[in-house]
């Protein structure tokens, strides 16, 4: 991510978290280079506008076929955080998650959490939901994790939780991984770098990220069936 990204999509959440909490009155202005863009979160969720490839379809319930695998996205995703905090856009990662499931032969239904903004409470809701008990959580800032059903909420298969060094393969090899969790397979590991400067680099970003999650979560609302267009 380059500086100027950085600093574009930090003004943005900081605008919003500050004048949420800190009681401002008028408007917040970083400077001459204010008029920059980019994914501006939404203040509420009435402010949400519809995405047309995500598309909400009702009530998420309980499945029943042991051939699928639940991606469980997390409540800002896609709607008020579009993209990862390393800018990977939020369709390219449920494509490549969807593709690989769909490469193993299964088949992938995606949900949307509102109960709860942290990872692995969102895999457990998820894989409620799903009929092979197995599911996929992502964050919008990209954090990921499959879980199965009936285990403890820190009890994961696998957690990615540095989510700047996660590309596009490594969410398709994800993917490629819970199908095979479902299919009853013990698969190797998913490989990640492990660089020990992302932690320190991304820290103030992930925050942020973060409480713009959190301020979507809705307490007691059910989890929701999202159709996905990649056309």
């Amino acid at each position: 991510m380059s500086q100027e990204i950085d600093e574009t999509l930090l003004r943005n959440i900081i605008k919003d978290v500050l004048s949420e909490v800190g009681g401002v009155d008028q408007p917040i202005s970083f400077g001459k280079n204010d008029s920059a863009t980019a994914t501006a979160p939404a203040s509420s969720s009435s402010d949400i506008k519809p995405v047309d490839w995500f598309k909400h379809v009702g009530i998420a319930k309980p499945g029943f076929s042991k051939d699928e695998v639940v991606i469980a996205v997390a409540p800002a995703f896609a709607e008020v955080i579009t993209r990862t905090m390393t800018k990977i856009p939020h369709k390219d990662v449920l494509r490549q998650v969807i593709a690989g499931i769909e490469e193993e032969g299964l088949k992938a239904r995606v949900v949307k959490i509102y109960r709860t903004s942290d990872v692995s409470f969102c895999s457990v809701e998820g894989d409620k939901l799903s009929g092979s008990g197995i599911s996929v959580a992502i964050q919008s800032k990209g954090t990921t994790i499959i879980h199965q059903k009936d285990q403890e909420p820190l009890s994961n298969l696998e957690l990615f939780p540095q989510a700047p060094v996660l590309t596009l393969e490594t969410y398709r090899a994800i993917g490629k991984n819970a199908a095979q969790y479902a299919k009853g397979m013990s698969p190797n590991p998913v490989p990640t770098v492990n660089d020990q400067m992302a932690r320190v680099q991304y820290q103030a970003l992930s925050a942020l990220m973060h409480i713009q999650e959190t301020k979507q979560v809705v307490v007691g609302k059910p989890a929701e069936e999202i159709e996905v267009n990649f056309d």
